[in-house]
């Protein structure tokens, strides 16, 4: 077998296991400058509006692996007592492509040195199958199998989800879960409902310790459950100097229950390259087995707030 073939039943695998009860959505290594994908409740939780773009190749030298483009949006209305933002997404795998249109909306409440942000989401997703990519390869052919459909292959859902997200100047914490409903995503319904959505729940937090002057501490964790999957979680550790540049390490959880060490250690940098504009770089260290068939992956984040209003209700809004 042709090594570029195996890749590709080795992506076709990996699609047809997304269909099963087990994690669906696409994991983000730098989670905390990309809050909004991953709770409503986040919207407007800064002093501007805020204009952030992802993009993330997963186990490179890998064909067909999962590759993610992601722009996102968010700003504070009515002296921010209201949040509003929008998420438009591309995940892509193998013979499958999928493009994700969210858009949210958070109502805040003044709560004791933080505000909570009430979060509502709503989402229209496209889902799409290419059965005739001619890379495609199968020991016996595809026709035989009544669950696969032929052609190319698309379904639209729409989705809700809802989110809690409370900050303040040193910490925040958030739970949500973006998608609530058990939408049909088989393309062959003539065999029944073999796979569904299922929802992800997810909580996060982090912290920030002044150590001196010119050096900040940020531990951050982000847990992510799913129904039949082992529960998963990234912590994080990030030191920040001269409120300007800043280096961390994360661990992921998960990944193989052969190796049973977790899925990656992931190095993330960042700098201010102005007051408003934040640029990230991550790499992550695959620790199960497909690391002997990968490099790795990478994401690059770029963020920019169009402008910051002097106060006390965010003193460290680069940050939180």
């Amino acid at each position: 077998m042709r090594k570029s073939t195996s890749y590709w039943l080795l992506g076709l695998g990996l699609c047809l296991a997304v269909a099963l009860p087990a994690q669906q959505e696409q994991q983000y290594t730098q989670f905390m400058y990309n809050k909004l994908a991953i709770n409503p409740g986040y919207a407007g939780s800064r002093d501007a509006p805020c204009l952030t773009a992802i993009i993330r190749s997963q186990w490179l030298g890998l064909e067909g692996a999962p590759q993610t483009q992601l722009l996102s949006f968010n700003l504070p209305l009515l002296n921010k007592r209201i949040g509003v933002g929008l998420n438009l997404e591309r995940n892509s795998i193998s013979i499958f492509n999928r493009i994700t249109a969210e858009a949210t909306y958070s109502y805040r409440v003044r709560l004791g040195r933080g505000t909570l942000g009430i979060g509502l989401q709503g989402s229209l997703r496209s889902i799409n199958a290419n059965y005739t990519d001619e890379r495609l390869q199968s020991s016996q052919a595809l026709s035989l199998d009544n669950s696969i459909p032929d052609g190319d292959q698309n379904k639209l859902l729409g989705n809700f989800g809802a989110g809690l997200y409370y900050n303040t100047p040193n910490y925040y914490i958030g739970i949500s879960a973006p998608r609530f409903l058990r939408n049909n995503i088989d393309f062959n319904d003539a065999e029944g409902i073999l796979s569904r959505e299922v929802p992800h729940f997810s909580i996060m937090g982090g912290f920030l310790f002044p150590l001196n002057e010119t050096l900040d501490l940020q531990p951050q964790l982000l847990v992510k459950y799913v129904d039949n999957a082992p529960l998963d979680a990234d912590l994080n550790v990030t030191f920040i100097f001269t409120k300007k540049y800043m280096a961390g390490l994360t661990y992921r959880t998960g990944g193989s229950s052969i190796s049973g060490v977790g899925e990656s250690i992931d190095l993330l940098l960042g700098i201010h390259l102005l007051d408003d504009l934040l640029f990230g770089l991550s790499y992550d260290l695959t620790l199960t087995e497909i690391k002997d068939y990968s490099s790795g992956s990478v994401e690059a984040v770029l963020r920019y707030c169009f402008g910051t209003s002097e106060g006390e209700d965010i003193i460290n809004p680069r940050f939180f």
